[in-house]
């Protein structure tokens, strides 16, 4: 409704037509200057209903504010991981300050006629403890990768299944947001395999079942009871991201007290690896695979194929502290964006992102120059790399007190896990004060002038961080982490 043409109240006539600027002109000099010949007199009611709505559009920016209800505060009491460096998160997160290299030759199948020869695969991975034998065996990587993830997380908090403290939880208040990327690719591709050379009734009847993506979610309520939320996103690179932001919405809105939340994905085998190289994402850097992997270095060709999985258990403050949990972190906000540009390509401008980050620290309560370490998406793509260092740029005035530093340059490209990894990353930095190189930083991008934590790991004290997550599609998500203070 414009101002100028439409009444002010039903008895009231309406403004002349004339230019806002000249209206709020006339009025100051009439209402504030002194007058020769006029007496002051009080302020017609429609004038001061005008000054209202004119002072009310002005750009005046309120201090943020971060949630301080404990029923609407989410800490993280515990994190799980499949990953390469192995199932446990110290040591996942050492072998990252370490800067080893998880990146190898393939050697589940043969990879002889492929374009890319080498991933993140994972080797010896054991579920003892976690899967019975007969489930192992019929299980894709994916659901196992997730669950061992997901009961891991329960462990770190507190929650082991046959803990007094688990005993106790209001399942109907848990849920279990478990997202993938993919889903059950092995599955799939044996399946087909089986159809086609020996008929349909080879086929497993499993196939369905461990195909479908919301089956990780699923298989991993059903192990542990919780009766809450449970379902899976599905934004290709972006998912992880996705489920925690939407956990935290359900916690706030007073849905659950307490949900298991993440990624993971399992698509290093030959449906998967071909997939990938007929779409040109992959590096093809056969005579050296170790140094593949290398966020916003000019010569970087592609991104290197991880798996794995990583858990969060977000809690509302209020029930943390009910069952006296270790806090480890607290998850301030998030964000959720789309570029609507292409299938696999990033804007150039970084629109989707920097609109993506912002919404994820007005979320959150957190000023920009509050931020000093991001944990980026950085998959070592010619386009991608630069696309997300121009979206921080245009959020993030002032770099010199920030750092970010690429995990995928020692663990691959995740995909639906991704995320979750990063995340799990994210709050050791802040727990421990070290953050872990980003490997293969051998002639960095001139435009690049964020401190990358080149090859070598670096104390910093994180005041507050950030993780971005994007994914094919054009999905954007960006979640926010601090150090918990009570």
């Amino acid at each position: 409704m414009n101002i100028l043409t439409s009444p002010l109240s039903p008895n009231t006539p309406p403004f002349p037509s004339s230019s806002l600027q000249d209206l709020c002109s006339t009025m100051h000099n009439s209402l504030f200057l002194p007058h020769p010949t006029i007496s002051a007199r009080p302020i017609p009611r429609p004038v001061r209903r005008c000054l209202h709505r004119v002072s009310a559009a002005s750009p005046t920016v309120a201090a943020p504010q971060r949630e301080t209800d404990p029923k609407k505060r989410i800490v993280i009491t515990g994190m799980g991981i499949a990953s390469v460096f192995g199932n446990d998160v110290d040591k996942y997160y050492d072998s990252l300050l370490e800067g080893e290299n998880g990146i190898d030759v393939i050697d589940r199948f043969d990879i002889s006629t492929f374009p890319t020869k080498f991933a993140g695969q994972i080797r010896n991975f054991s579920t003892e403890g976690y899967i019975d034998g007969k489930n192992d065996r019929r299980l894709d990587n994916c659901w196992r990768y997730g669950i061992v993830g997901g009961k891991k997380a329960l462990e770190n908090a507190g929650l082991g299944l046959q803990t007094e403290a688990f005993k106790k939880l209001n399942k109907e208040r848990a849920g279990v947001l478990l997202g993938t990327g993919i889903g059950g690719m092995a599955t799939f591709s044996d399946g087909i395999e089986a159809l086609i050379g020996k008929g349909v009734r080879k086929m497993s009847p499993f196939f369905i079942p461990y195909i479908i993506t919301n089956m990780g979610s699923a298989l991993l309520g059903i192990d542990i009871g919780f009766m809450g939320p449970n379902y899976s996103i599905s934004t290709a690179c972006a998912t992880s991201n996705y489920c925690f932001h939407s956990a935290a919405n359900h916690i706030r809105r007073g849905e659950s007290d307490i949900i298991l939340a993440g990624g993971t994905d399992a698509v290093i085998t030959a449906c998967g690896m071909g997939g990938f190289s007929a779409c040109r994402a992959l590096s093809t850097r056969n005579d050296d695979p170790k140094t593949a992997s290398r966020p916003w270095d000019i010569d970087r060709d592609g991104f290197v194929m991880g798996e794995g999985a990583g858990v969060l258990v977000m809690e509302s403050l209020e029930h943390a502290m009910k069952r006296d949990a270790p806090v480890i972190a607290e998850y301030l906000g998030g964000g959720v964006t789309c570029d609507a540009y292409h299938m696999t390509e990033p804007r150039s401008d970084g629109l989707g992102v920097s609109s993506c980050i912002k919404q994820s620290l007005e979320n959150a309560g957190v000023a920009p120059e509050e931020v000093n370490y991001i944990n980026p998406h950085a998959t070592s793509t010619p386009l991608g790399d630069l696309a997300e260092v121009n979206a921080i740029k245009k959020v993030f005035k002032n770099t010199s007190e920030i750092k970010m530093n690429g995990t995928k340059s020692m663990i691959g490209h995740c995909l639906g896990a991704a995320g979750a990894l990063e995340a799990i990353a994210t709050i050791k930095a802040i727990t421990t004060g070290w953050l872990h190189p980003t490997i293969n930083q051998f002639n960095i991008e001139p435009s690049v002038e964020i401190d990358t934590v080149p090859n070598k790991k670096k104390q910093h004290e994180v005041n507050v961080a950030i993780s971005n997550s994007f994914g094919f599609g054009g999905h954007n998500s960006v979640v926010v982490f601090a150090p918990f203070k009570p």
